[in-house]
């Protein structure tokens, strides 16, 4: 069992671990339709993930409380949505394709920014995993295993592009090979250990499990509308990031339930 749980949390890692890598094989810079579509891809992942495996099992896990089994959901998630909110005032980061940072004033360069900001969204992840894995440690949350693996598949499904996506612009911008690859997968190290963290404190977790993982939802919710969302639409129309959106949010969406 607990060889599950740890292979459990290190998967989303190997997934940005693996997109980063790209920038050891690939020599051009990511095509700007190609990123579009990769973001529009993790976004639907994102969203899927948020419902199927976040917000459903909570109002599931609150149906003793019957017509008011949403409460605890909704509130969860909107903890969560102000959670981000305030992260995204208090850390200075740097989205991608943007020439101006979010966040107080701050002397960080450029590469560290645009890792902050990745850094910044990859954390509800892995605080999402670790609360999935602490539900069906616990015995009595109504997660199974094959669920559990299912949202940590589906999250390493979705840091492939964002592990690219880091790594491909540090190395156009002048940075090693090395170096890109490093800060790329450096900025999902947070998701395990956010995902420990959250299991080491199992025995608190658990009683809040609804709100927590509703927690989760919102906050990676915010991160897509935010974020990604606006991401895959920039530039020249095209219609690429939203079929990748509804691609990333149908396969999450069968990995859910088929393994759950």
């Amino acid at each position: 069992m607990q060889t599950n749980v740890i292979w459990g949390i290190l998967i989303p890692f190997a997934g940005t671990a693996l997109g980063s890598a790209c920038v050891l094989f690939l020599k051009k810079k990511m095509n700007l339709l190609v990123q579009r579509s990769l973001t529009g891809f993790a976004a639907g992942v994102m969203v899927a993930a948020s419902v199927w495996s976040l917000l459903i099992p909570a109002m599931e896990q609150a149906e003793a409380m019957g017509q008011w089994a949403f409460v605890p959901a909704a509130a969860g998630f909107w903890i969560g949505i102000l959670f981000l909110l305030l992260l995204d005032k208090t850390i200075p980061h740097l989205h991608m394709n943007s020439s101006k940072a979010e966040g107080p004033k701050s002397s960080f360069g450029r590469s560290t920014m645009l890792v902050l900001a990745v850094t910044l969204h990859n954390l509800p992840e892995g605080m999402a995993v670790g609360v999935v894995y602490a539900g069906w440690l616990s015995g009595d949350a109504g997660i199974t295993a094959m669920g559990a693996l299912a949202l940590s598949l589906g999250i390493a499904i979705q840091n492939f592009p964002e592990g690219a996506i880091i790594s491909m612009p540090l190395r156009a911008e002048g940075a090693g090979r090395g170096k890109a690859f490093l800060y790329g997968a450096f900025s999902g190290a947070v998701e395990p250990i956010g995902a420990a963290l959250t299991l080491l404190a199992a025995h608190y977790v658990v009683p809040f499990l609804p709100y927590l993982l509703s927690f989760a939802a919102g906050a990676m919710v915010y991160v897509v509308v935010e974020e990604l969302i606006p991401e895959m639409s920039e530039g020249k129309h095209s219609n690429l990031g939203t079929i990748l959106f509804a691609a990333g949010f149908t396969i999450m969406m069968a990995l859910d339930v088929a393994l759950g």
